[in-house]
């Protein structure tokens, strides 16, 4: 593939490329349900996605809607989510979120990004992963990984998630979104590491800026 000219032309050579390197990437954290998700989601933040897998089937076992949990005992919910860090802030965020939702929505997980951003413990990111995975709409969560790749992909040079999410909505369809946010995790994780990067074995280097600027 020629090298694109212009950020929105490396944005949809980065949206194609990354469809044929990563066809299965998916939500890695384990939900049966959107209130499952989200609750999941929140316990993510800054612990691996494989602890909060390990975490999760007790919590959704002893609280298995969000009517549950909002009644839940906070040292209880501290103790089943104490693994992934900073638990007595997110046992705190999980009650609160469940008691807005059974409070604003009737018991349902919004869908709508402005009402996920006013429950406890949820930013556009969470609310974007709820979107984006569980209801098929348009959402596109920056984490760490995605950051990254913006950089060095020069698809934005803003630090804010916020002004990233904007700059790479701006260039990318609706509804590769979710999928594009997806998939620069998974490259992240497998290839584009954060201090070794794998230029040599990767599959976005002919397009890349950043490619082979790594010692």
């Amino acid at each position: 593939m020629a090298r694109p000219r212009g950020a929105k032309a490396r944005a949809s050579a980065v949206v194609a490329l990354l469809a044929e390197l990563h066809p299965d990437a998916h939500c890695a954290l384990e939900h049966a349900n959107a209130y499952q998700l989200l609750a999941a989601t929140i316990l993510s933040a800054q612990c691996t996605d494989e602890r909060v897998n390990m975490v999760t089937p007790a919590l959704f076992a002893r609280y298995p809607a969000p009517a549950d949990l909002a009644a839940a005992d906070q040292v209880e919910v501290e103790d089943l989510v104490r693994s992934t860090g900073f638990f007595r802030s997110k046992a705190k965020n999980l009650i609160g979120m469940a008691q807005a939702v059974e409070a604003r929505y009737d018991g349902e997980i919004p869908t709508d990004l402005a009402d996920f951003v006013t429950l406890p413990g949820v930013g556009r990111k969470t609310g974007n992963v709820v979107r984006s995975v569980w209801y098929g709409l348009p959402g596109l969560p920056v984490d760490t990984h995605v950051t990254r790749l913006s950089h060095r992909l020069r698809l934005s040079a803003h630090e804010d998630p916020v002004k990233i999410e904007a700059d790479l909505a701006g260039m990318v369809p609706p509804e590769e979104w979710g999928l594009l946010s997806l998939r620069l995790i998974d490259h992240g994780r497998q290839v584009c590491d954060a201090r070794k990067p794998r230029c040599g074995i990767c599959g976005l280097a002919g397009i890349c800026p950043s490619a082979g600027k790594f010692g």
